[in-house]
């Protein structure tokens, strides 16, 4: 089952290549089971109408499924290596293309970050938009460095990456230890309140706004499902309230992808054993996939 029933070889129209990351490993709840999600939301495509909400024809998008990276779960090292040497024959394959990443949890985004950031030629212009309930900034989580706990502030930690070009979105679940080293390297992050103070249009601006300033222009876009309310995203290891409505979220996307160029994007931290008998989880991941892929490709056009 491919996304979509796209098909699977990367060729000169390429624009885009789908890949699953089936690893849960680093996750800190032993309930979440992320690692099934590539292929979850790959099935749920198949009962979706094939054109997006703004009439694109799904088919015509210039996109392929390569299917999933071989994963051995206990062994971080090697998969950190794997998925990184994974997306660098992505690359290449097709220099331009953009890689799209269906996680497993968010220590997933750590490798593929890696490989895309490595093929940025100006990285100065470059950053990376998380959208999350939480900070994922602990710089250890259970005595590791590996952890989707961590996730954001591995990121910091690389080369080029700093306080300047990482935004963190929809925050509404941040411990006390990680706050403190948020604020100590001066993170910036928006919570999720400020939806209802601001409106999503002016909340959107804030994240333009904050890129803008950095000299931003290339993004990498992560994005943690449980950004959306559990209302209309139930299917995650936390289910914590007052998150995106998916028309918040679909909303932000639409315009981010107006005004930045995504090189690559990821969805992650799905899991379908906590979703409902619809699928709603599942389902709602894919619309978001595909929509946000036909934003990138319209703008690219």
């Amino acid at each position: 089952m491919r996304f979509y029933d796209y098909g699977e070889v990367i060729d000169q129209h390429t624009k885009f290549v789908i890949f699953g990351v089936p690893w849960d490993y680093l996750s800190s709840v032993e309930s979440a089971n992320s690692a099934f999600a590539p292929d979850k939301i790959r099935k749920v495509t198949s009962d979706l109408a094939l054109t997006t909400e703004m009439g694109v024809e799904i088919p015509k998008l210039d996109v392929i499924d390569i299917g999933d990276i071989s994963i051995e779960t206990d062994n971080v090292k090697k998969n950190l290596s794997n998925i990184e040497e994974f997306v660098d024959n992505i690359y290449n394959q097709k220099e331009d293309i953009i890689p799209i990443m269906i996680g497993g949890d968010h220590f997933c985004t750590y490798p593929v970050f890696k490989a895309v950031n490595k093929k940025i030629n100006n990285k100065k212009q470059f950053g990376i938009l998380f959208l999350d309930s939480h900070l994922d900034f602990y710089n250890q989580w259970d005595k590791r460095v590996h952890s989707h706990a961590t996730i954001a502030h591995r990121i910091f930690d690389l080369e080029k990456m700093n306080n300047s070009n990482i935004l963190i979105v929809g925050t509404r679940d941040i411990d006390i230890p990680e706050l403190e080293l948020a604020q100590k390297n001066n993170i910036s992050y928006l919570n999720a309140y400020l939806l209802q103070e601001y409106g999503i249009e002016k909340y959107t601006e804030e994240i333009i706004n904050f890129f803008n300033k950095s000299g931003i222009y290339d993004l990498y876009i992560s994005i943690d499902i449980d950004v959306l309310d559990p209302s209309v995203a139930p299917a995650t290891a936390y289910a914590i309230p007052g998150g995106f409505t998916y028309r918040e979220l679909w909303i932000l996307l639409r315009k981010i992808a107006k005004i930045f160029s995504i090189k690559a994007f990821d969805l992650v931290e799905v899991s379908p054993n906590l979703d409902l008998a619809n699928n709603m989880t599942s389902i709602l991941a894919a619309k978001l996939i595909v929509e946000l892929i036909s934003f990138i490709s319209k703008n690219k056009i």
